[in-house]
This record gives structure tokens, C-alpha cells and sequence, in this order.
């Protein structure tokens, strides 16, 4: 694991739109802005960027240009999920194409897997891509939840290499460092207990707040992996009701709202996702004042 590439904090892109398109040029500008503030990695086209509501050419461009952009100087994670098996796949195989070091592949929404029918379509994702990839266990948004019986027997496939986990619950953590070995990445999906995450033995966070702080992320998730845990709570204190506040609204409305205000973004979401509401933006501005944004 001590090898592994996929550490540290790993921002989960928004996608930037201009005038109902994708802004490729604003796209560029965040991904060099959070290489420059020292994260360890990038998810483009994960729920904060907004892949639901992407076309699939969409999708697929967004990942080319952050390829592209990256460089290999840190590597791309590719969102790559989807309730069929065959259009994960298919997304799959692209990351590949273009150079994508990993892909994230959510568990099947709405369908409602069995977890039997999870570890088949993951096994099939195996079976078909020769790339890494990582289980995105999200309940509350997918509806299902995977065990930590059925990752047991994922991490036994070759290219299934890990998990993001964002059901905040840290008591599954330590089961799988024992269960699923020392090669299983475990990466938080959840800023708030990032730090709990850490200390149990995670090995990074796939984060939103990164896309406003990547320098306090950065800084927060080196001390994490550092053990240097009196210098990741002065961190986790200065940026948790930042954390809190990029959700008081439906994500990622608050996070564009954040970019806009630092003249990085407009605030520009699609439907079903609305622009975040006035009720809240007080307390996005005074969450960034406190982490030292504004």
C-alpha cells in the first residue's frame, strides 16, 4: 500500500458551466489551481461534477481535459459510474483510452442491487478493463449499501483496488484493513470525518472542500498522513464548518456559489440542481472567512 499513487486529498471536480455549456477554459484553470495547491490526485466527473446531467460526451471530454491538464503530475481518478453495467464499462474503457490513472464506479443506483448483484457488476467492470478501479459506496444517494463481506471478495479481483467510502460510519474501516489487506486503498468520501477516517487507517480523502481550499486541504491531509495529529486539528477546526456549510444546500450549489465569490466560477449548475439558495449563502461566506478564504 506504502507504493500505492491514490493518497492524500483527491478533489472531486465540479464541473464549471458557461452559458449551459461546459467552461473548458474555467475547467483548466481549477484543475492548475488545485496541482498549484498541492493535492495528491483528481476526480473529474464524480457526483460534485455533476455527471448525472452531463451527455455522455460531456463526460467523456471533461476527463480527456483533465488528463490532459494533469500531466501526470497527480493522477486522475475518472468517474465512471452508472446503474448499467455495460454503460459502466463503456466509461470505463474510455478512462482507459485517454490516460485516466483509475476509475470511480458508484454502486448501481435506483436498481437497487442485491449484493450479489453488486459484486457481479464490479467483477464484470474487472473482467473487461484493465485499470484500477475504485468501489463508490454512497447510501444515501444510491440506495444500496455494500458490505464489508462483499468488498472482501472485490479486493480478491485484480482491478478492483479500493474504495470511497461516504457513509461516515468509521466502524467499517478497521474491519476492512484486517479483511480486505494491506494492498486495499481506503479513501474517505466524507470531509467532516476525514480526520476520524485517517486515523483509523484510511489513506486519504476524496473531498469537496478542496475544490474552494486546496491549500488547507492539502496542508490538513498531509499532517493526517504525517501522524502529526495536533497540526490536522488545528486544520480540521479551521475548515470544519466550511465541510458543514458546501451542504446546506443541494451539492454542489454551494461550492460554485464559494468559487464565485473567490471570482473563480460562475454558479452556473444544471437542473434538477438549483443555484444555492439566498438562506444559506451567509453562512458559506462566514465558513470561508473562518478557514482564511475571504
Amino acid at each position: 500500500m506504502v507504493h500505492s499513487p491514490f493518497k492524500g486529498v483527491i478533489p472531486a471536480l465540479v464541473t464549471p458551466f458557461l452559458n449551459g455549456e461546459v467552461d473548458e477554459k474555467g475547467f483548466v484553470a481549477l484543475v492548475e489551481r488545485q496541482i498549484a495547491g498541492g493535492v495528491h490526485g483528481l476526480v473529474p466527473v464524480g457526483t460534485t461534477g455533476e455527471t448525472s446531467t452531463l451527455s455522455h460526451d460531456e463526460h467523456k471530454r471533461v476527463v480527456e481535459l483533465c488528463v490532459k491538464t494533469a500531466r501526470g503530475r497527480v493522477p486522475v481518478i475518472a468517474g465512471a459510474g452508472s446503474n448499467s453495467t455495460d454503460e459502466a464499462i463503456d466509461l470505463a474503457r474510455h478512462a482507459k483510452t485517454v490516460g485516466a490513472d483509475a476509475a470511480l464506479v458508484v454502486t448501481p443506483y435506483y436498481n437497487r442491487p442485491s449484493q450479489e448483484g453488486m459484486y457481479q457488476h464490479y467483477k464484470a467492470i474487472n473482467d473487461a478493463v484493465e485499470l484500477p478501479v475504485f468501489v463508490y459506496n454512497v447510501p444515501g444517494r444510491s440506495g444500496v449499501d455494500i458490505s464489508n463481506e462483499t468488498l472482501v471478495r472485490l479486493s480478491k479481483l485484480p482491478n478492483i483496488v479500493g474504495i470511497k467510502d461516504a457513509t461516515g460510519d468509521l466502524t467499517r474501516i478497521s474491519m476492512q484493513r484486517i479483511t480486505c489487506g494491506p494492498d486495499w486503498v481506503m479513501l474517505s468520501g466524507d470531509d467532516p470525518t476525514a480526520l476520524g477516517y485517517m486515523a483509523h487507517g484510511g489513506h486519504g480523502v476524496i473531498s469537496v472542500t478542496s475544490n474552494v481550499a486546496p491549500d488547507a486541504c492539502a496542508t490538513f491531509m498531509n499532517a493526517c498522513v504525517g501522524n502529526d495529529w495536533e497540526t490536522a486539528r488545528y486544520w480540521q477546526d479551521r475548515l470544519i464548518k466550511l465541510h458543514k456549510a458546501l451542504f446546506l444546500d443541494s451539492s454542489p450549489g454551494p461550492t460554485k456559489f464559494a468559487l464565485a465569490q473567490l471570482g473563480l466560477s460562475t454558479e452556473d449548475v444544471r437542473l434538477p440542481i438549483t443555484p444555492c439558495s439566498e438562506a444559506v449563502r451567509p453562512a458559506i461566506v462566514e465558513a470561508m472567512r473562518e478557514a482564511g478564504l475571504v
